[in-house]
């Protein structure tokens, strides 16, 4: 018997990766863009939660040009893996970043001159010519040079023959949203920089100004890249943008019965006692919590068990929370139950959670911490995580 800490036994409850839906979700979305339009994987924060190798992978291998990410750390966990396609740092850098940005061939994203001069200067001694996309804030208020100043930048940054100006980007602070007014006056400052831009003589290969939200509503904001993130994980950024048919989530929160209580009306569950047994009740304990990154409510919510809900009692604890099963007699220790995702003809959705915690889809996928075990599914050979899932090196 091996006791090894390589082949000990998991812990009851993961997060299961559907790699066969994210194959999918990457064809459905590169079939729906028009051929000369390329594809920027966003896999920031560990690809949502989803582990950024494996999708980073994935995704180059279904045609993405590039990789999205937001840290340096991030993209030398990948480079460190042996992933060498594009990445684009998205973000601003310190100056002490900019050699190892150049050494390992990151594409670096620029918002003012002083990042602009250090990474000439850094480049010319890696003898190294490192293409840069300049972001431009057109309204967001969070990185990027502001439109109305951004063409002496872009000058400053052609006349360095150390860099490249491969590309210029914004993002749309409200394209999810049924009104566009917002995005379509941001569209108009982005293009009064790129005509300025050509008046004076100036191409880039890449215009990208579209997130998820930007790819189904705003196809003429496509130009040559978008940028798609949660979109890729088979959520939709809200529910009034268009639908992609065949998009199916990719992560699925499970967990197994580890204790079965037999209530007696009166009898309290729970820290604060927040529930108390109307009668004679059967209640199934599941080894999830907050400390996992389930939202903490109290008898809110639900987990799917032998397809049916099972609806959650008490207040969630760091490692536990307790769901009613009297009405699921067949349940047994280490059955399965789903706390996110289908089971049967049941479903729990990253909105339900994102409503129990009161915030975005986002931050539920972002949120579910690491020492839930990401367990890959449907991967085949190139799944890192198919057997023994490992914590990925991500940011969260």
């Amino acid at each position: 018997m091996r006791l090894e800490s390589a082949a000990f036994p998991l812990r009851p409850a993961w997060a299961e990766i559907d790699l066969g839906r994210l194959r999918r979700n990457l064809q459905l979305v590169r079939r729906d863009l028009p051929p000369p339009v390329e594809l920027l994987a966003v896999v920031k924060d560990d690809a949502y939660g989803h582990g950024a190798l494996d999708v980073a992978r994935l995704a180059l291998a279904e045609g993405a040009t590039f990789l999205g990410v937001s840290t340096l750390e991030e993209a030398m966990s990948l480079r460190d893996a042996g992933v060498t396609g594009r990445i684009l740092l998205l973000g601003e850098r310190q100056e002490p970043e900019l050699p190892w940005c150049a050494a390992h061939d990151l594409t670096v994203c620029v918002n003012e001159l002083n990042t602009v001069r250090h990474l000439a200067r850094v480049a010319a001694r890696f003898g190294k010519r490192v293409p840069v996309h300049l972001k431009i804030d057109t309204g967001m208020s969070r990185y990027g040079v502001r439109w109305e100043e951004a063409l002496p930048l872009v000058e400053s940054i052609v006349s360095e023959p150390a860099l490249e100006l491969e590309g210029v980007m914004t993002h749309f602070a409200q394209s999810d949203e049924a009104d566009k007014s917002f995005a379509r006056l941001q569209q108009q400052r982005f293009y009064e920089v790129t005509r300025g831009m050509q008046t004076k003589g100036l191409q880039v290969r890449y215009r990208h100004l579209c997130n998820s939200g930007g790819f189904l509503d705003l196809p003429d904001a496509h130009h040559e890249m978008v940028r798609v993130g949660i979109l890729l994980y088979g959520v939709l950024p809200s529910l009034v943008c268009r639908r992609l048919a065949g998009l199916e989530p990719v992560m699925s929160i499970k967990a197994r019965i580890a204790a079965i209580q037999q209530l007696k009306p009166g009898d309290v569950v729970g820290y604060g006692m927040r529930y108390t047994a109307p009668a004679r009740r059967r209640i199934a304990v599941l080894p999830v919590g907050y400390g996992d990154g389930f939202p903490r409510v109290r008898n809110q919510g639900a987990a799917l068990i032998h397809g049916r809900r099972a609806p959650i009692v008490g207040g969630i604890a760091m490692d536990a929370l307790m769901v009613d099963i009297t009405d699921i007699p067949e349940a047994r220790m280490w059955d399965e139950a789903v706390l996110m995702g289908r089971q049967g003809n049941q479903e729990i959705t990253v909105r339900d959670l994102a409503l129990l915690k009161n915030s975005v889809t986002y931050d539920v996928m972002t949120g579910w911490r690491l020492r839930l075990r990401r367990k890959c599914v449907n991967g085949g050979p190139e799944c890192s995580t198919e057997n023994h899932p490992q914590p990925h090196s991500g940011s969260r």
